[in-house]
């Protein structure tokens, strides 16, 4: 039989216990009060090489990542070289032809054209070790409405959603100045309606300020976001700004990422530079997110 335990063992053993739970629960309370440190990453825009030089001046400027242009005429061991001997991450591949071939041609030679640029940069982001192809689905015009750029995007991108998903890659939708996919419920809709993991949005701050406010989108959207872009915006020179000098609610855009739980990628797309005009990008980068 178990020997009764006496009040006063009872009382330390509770009082362990509570002083216990209290130190869990106050390292919990700590850790979630720390800043989301987001992942920094440049878009680049070159596509011929020499690239190590670049991914050197990059890394040495405080860059964690890129995302390359595809496709392109970069060798490939050579970038996969690049990318070892620095420790840059390829984390995505934007697209190289959305706006000539877009996916929403009633043409479909040219259709074919842009589907084809997506299974290539599919299959060069795989090679890089990336997980995202930036995708512009659709370009609406006088000639093409915006009723039929919606269906026929949704339709072609649906043909490319088994090579995704085989690959284990993802689409990310960005919103541009396309006519197309005007505000966030929309976009949430349109991707939504894929019903696959293998889709999912690029949110660019800088591109909504026109016609939105950034946190809203980023609210609305939520876990749709796969990656964000960054570039500063305001009237009259609109993206022609250094960050932190524009119109961009900057506290708020990092307030409503922490809301939704981003950690991912954070990609400055902004004009590339010497090694003193990237280390001044990564400072404001650090200065307007990570504070």
């Amino acid at each position: 039989m178990t020997p009764p335990i006496d009040r006063r063992q009872f009382l330390a053993a509770s009082s362990a216990t509570i002083a216990s739970t209290a130190l869990l629960t106050s390292s919990a309370v700590a850790e979630a009060a720390k800043p989301v440190r987001w992942k920094k990453a440049f878009m680049l825009g070159q596509t011929k090489g020499p690239i190590l030089p670049t991914f050197e001046m990059l890394r040495e400027a405080g860059f964690e990542g890129v995302e390359l242009i595809s496709p392109n005429a970069l060798d490939t061991d050579e970038v996969l070289k690049a990318r070892d001997k620095t420790g840059i991450v390829i984390h995505g591949v934007s697209g190289a032809v959305h706006w000539s071939s877009p996916l929403s041609s009633p043409d479909t030679g040219v259709v074919e054209k842009g589907l084809a640029a997506i299974r290539k940069e599919i299959e060069d982001v795989k090679l890089y070790g990336g997980t995202t192809v930036l995708v512009v689905p659709a370009v609406v015009t006088k000639d093409v409405s915006y009723r039929d750029a919606y269906t026929r995007s949704q339709e072609n991108i649906k043909t490319l959603l088994p090579i995704a998903e085989k690959a284990g890659i993802k689409l990310a939708i960005e919103e541009v100045w396309n006519k197309f996919l005007l505000s966030a419920p929309e976009m949430s809709r349109y991707i939504d309606e894929f019903k696959s993991d293998a889709v999912g949005a690029y949110f660019d701050v800088g591109n909504v300020v026109e016609y939105g406010f950034p946190q809203e989108w980023i609210k609305e959207l939520g876990k749709r976001i796969l990656k964000i872009h960054i570039k500063e915006y305001a009237k009259p020179r609109r993206f022609d700004y250094p960050l932190g000098e524009g119109e961009i609610d900057w506290k708020a855009v990092a307030a409503a990422l922490r809301e939704i739980g981003y950690n991912g990628w954070v990609t400055a797309e902004v004009g590339q530079g010497d090694l003193n005009r990237m280390k001044d990008v990564v400072t404001r980068m650090e200065k307007l997110l990570d504070e």
